[in-house]
């Protein structure tokens, strides 16, 4: 782990002037840092007014970030320093910077939305980051998992953020409250007792709601404002247009290849945010799940390809199939389903 100058801080940053600033997490406030050569960083130091909150609050996500090391996870942002400010007597984190934003504003502000294909492949680095984070020595509980948190590598790939929150089980004092956002916070996290890994489990099931939704935790503007109070009742109705009602509407329904994928994502979202915790699946369960249907349809993709001339008799062939097999009401309640869609997907192109 680098030491930095403070001087050099000021200096990348033109003295943490405002132009600098590009965010704010849980406890920090975030700069734009350009060094020598023209080399970019992310920069986080406590926000001005609850300077000694703030500053356990870096302090600890220092120590997460510095156990994390050993993993080295393209899942998860990258540490690579401390520096010291003398006048304020507080640490100042220095991070690797992430050029592309947050899931939140590539969800909710930008213009152009996310493919289905990116927002499966988002779901599943997300969900390996939380596995890291869950199977590591020591345990970490993030506490905060949002889709602010979840930031973008200059290709694109996501990346778990903001650990100031984070509680690992090798902490000597663990924390005497519950914390985290609200829309995105386990229900049952009430008192500090109930922390468990779980409760990231739920917060991950919201995200998985937005990343397919494309609609907010929490948006007093809809009846109800909450997205589980919204989605739930949705999904376990189990209809055939489960995916015209919660797919984000600015862009088309998935395609045949991901139509099963998106549903086994919606179910799982469905189960992460479950009020029972023993009904949520852990989060190696959910990177295994993710993964193979991934795998499944990356391989329709490539077959697919070498067969566009024969794309609607296949589409059309493998509809008609389906609906044979599943009955006219298409019962998705089981994951394994979601599964089988993709391998009767492949098996007919293969077939044709």
């Amino acid at each position: 782990m680098a030491e930095f100058e403070y001087q050099e801080l000021l200096k990348a940053t033109e003295g943490f002037s405002p132009s600098s600033l590009i965010g704010k997490g849980s406890h920090g406030s975030i700069y734009k840092g350009i060094f020598q050569e023209k080399e970019i960083l992310a920069i986080k130091k406590p926000s001005f007014g609850l300077d000694h909150d703030n500053s356990k609050k870096l302090e600890n996500e220092i120590s997460v970030l510095s156990s994390l090391q050993e993993a080295k996870s393209p899942y998860i942002i990258n540490f690579l320093g401390t520096s010291h400010d003398s006048e304020k007597q507080s640490k100042i984190l220095i991070m690797e910077f992430m050029p592309n934003g947050s899931l939140h504003d590539l969800l909710h502000v930008a213009k152009t939305p996310l493919s289905w294909s990116k927002r499966v492949e988002i779901a599943l680095q997300l969900a390996r980051a939380i596995q890291i984070l869950h199977e590591g020595k020591p345990l970490i509980i993030h506490r905060d998992i949002k889709s602010a948190n979840v930031l973008f590598d200059s290709n694109f790939n996501a990346k778990l953020a903001d650990y100031g929150l984070a509680v690992s089980s090798t902490r000597v004092d663990p924390p005497s409250q519950p914390a985290g956002t609200i829309g995105y916070m386990d229900p049952c996290y009430t008192i500090p007792s109930k922390l468990s890994p779980k409760n990231d489990v739920y917060s991950y099931g919201v995200v998985l709601l937005e990343l397919i939704s494309s609609r907010r935790a929490i948006d007093v503007n809809r009846t109800p404002a909450s997205i589980v109070e919204w989605a739930i009742p949705l999904i376990e109705t189990q209809k055939n247009t489960i995916l015209e009602e919660i797919c984000d509407p600015r862009i088309g329904l998935p395609p045949i290849f991901l139509e099963g994928i998106i549903k086994h994502l919606l179910y799982v979202g469905a189960r992460c945010v479950s009020y029972k915790e023993e009904n949520r699946p852990s989060m190696a369960d959910i990177v295994t799940g993710i993964d193979s249907g991934f795998g499944l349809v990356d391989r329709v993709k490539v077959v697919s390809s070498h067969l566009p001339s024969w794309s609607s008799v296949i589409r059309s062939f493998i509809v008609t199939r389906r609906q044979k097999k599943l009955g006219k009401k298409g019962d998705y309640s089981d994951i394994s389903k979601g599964k089988f869609l993709l391998r009767e997907i492949l098996a007919d192109i293969t077939l044709k």
